[in-house]
């Protein structure tokens, strides 16, 4: 039975979450997890699709597609705002999107506000750019801490990018910390980015409240096609129109057979999000009562609708370490680390029943592994 090594005191904890911070995600994901699970529950996204559930027409003609995307393409997504064609562009990947934002909007010297715990490339590549790059900790309870918010703004500001729900906590940005964000923003007549990616109801996107406002969102995560590496971005015609010139010299168009795939999902897309909505809400379920029976070693963090949970890990140690033992039982989970945090980890819930049940099951054991009182992470 796997059993959970941990520093032998409080100091050689912290000292040990001091080394793993910033420990970065593609290590993670791509080599050292690599090969090692038959349980998935670290990726974000609900359970993935598969190509027999999709169609794509056999005469298909493989050139080389569209910039923006394909029309049919661009006018689902515009749908999905209840909005206009001419503010689309279809990229590889919401990851995409973010690149061409940050490098059409940014310049050395700029100033960038991003959050963490959250997704890595929102501070990395500003920063690789000669940004100067401001990372806000959420609070002990994952809200926007607006003191720092108006400390961090200045005449500079350029960009705030916000991920709502967020990952990795799965809480969704609350009224107040999102209209103090707004003045910020335009006081300093800065744009807002915001990542949806877990929104299925794009039709509420602040993308539509004004043109200092774009969303990024995609096919990978709701949708459960990440596969098909198709995403988008939503907003002003100007900038959209600016990212397409840039696309052109990177990625210079999609490809126009995963556009068809997506172009099927998307005419379907009410058949996908009750999918989503039957895993999420047996998967919750299911997490909650195992997350009780084990309150000394976690505590579960309720989400925001989010295909994922965060589990704080409240009996010290190093998550990194624990989610290395998981991962010898063949279950993959997201540490804190590769996050920009400590003490807890992001587990997606959107699962098959069975192929949950099964990877708890495996977590438990390692928690169990542990001598009764010390840390269980």
């Amino acid at each position: 039975m796997t059993r959970v090594i941990e520093p032998a005191t409080e100091q050689a904890a912290t000292e040990q979450a001091a080394d793993d911070a910033g420990y970065p995600m593609r290590r993670w994901v791509f080599e050292d997890s690599l090969g090692r699970f038959d349980i998935d529950l670290g990726d974000s996204h609900v359970q993935c699709g598969s190509m027999s559930q999709l169609h794509v027409p056999v005469d298909l003609e493989l050139n080389y597609g569209v910039d923006r995307g394909s029309p049919d393409l661009v006018e689902l997504v515009a749908d999905r705002y209840l909005g206009s064609a001419d503010r689309v562009v279809v990229t590889h990947g919401a990851q995409e999107a973010l690149f061409l934002l940050y490098s059409t909007l940014l310049r050395p010297g700029d100033r960038v506000v991003a959050f963490r715990p959250g997704w890595q490339q929102a501070w990395d590549v500003p920063r690789r750019m000669g940004c100067d790059v401001r990372v806000l900790d959420l609070t002990e309870d994952f809200s926007i801490d607006l003191e720092a918010l108006e400390a961090a703004a200045g005449p500079e500001l350029r960009l705030i990018t916000l991920n709502t729900p967020s990952n990795p906590t799965g809480r969704r940005i609350r009224h107040r910390e999102f209209e103090a964000l707004c003045a910020v923003a335009e006081r300093c007549d800065a744009y807002i980015v915001l990542d949806e990616e877990y929104v299925l109801d794009l039709a509420a996107s602040p993308a539509l409240r004004g043109d200092r406002f774009v969303s990024v969102s995609s096919l990978s995560k709701m949708y459960g096609f990440p596969g098909l590496r198709v995403g988008w971005m939503y907003g002003p015609p100007d900038v959209v129109s600016a990212c397409a010139e840039f696309k052109h010299l990177t990625s210079i168009s999609n490809s126009v057979l995963t556009e068809s795939l997506a172009v099927d999902v998307l005419q379907r897309w009410q058949e996908w999000a009750r999918q989503y909505h039957r895993l999420t809400d047996e998967g919750l379920h299911i997490l909650t009562e195992w997350a009780a029976r084990y309150p000394q070693a976690l505590r579960l963090v309720p989400p925001e609708g989010t295909p994922f949970a965060w589990l704080h890990l409240t009996t010290g140690g190093s998550s990194l370490s624990f989610a290395r033992q998981v991962l010898d039982t063949g279950v993959l989970i997201m540490p804190a680390e590769t996050l920009g945090s400590v003490r807890g980890v992001r587990l997606a819930f959107a699962r098959e029943p069975q192929i949950l049940r099964e990877g708890l099951s495996r977590i438990g054991r390692v928690l169990e592994a542990a001598p009764m009182g010390s840390a269980a992470a």
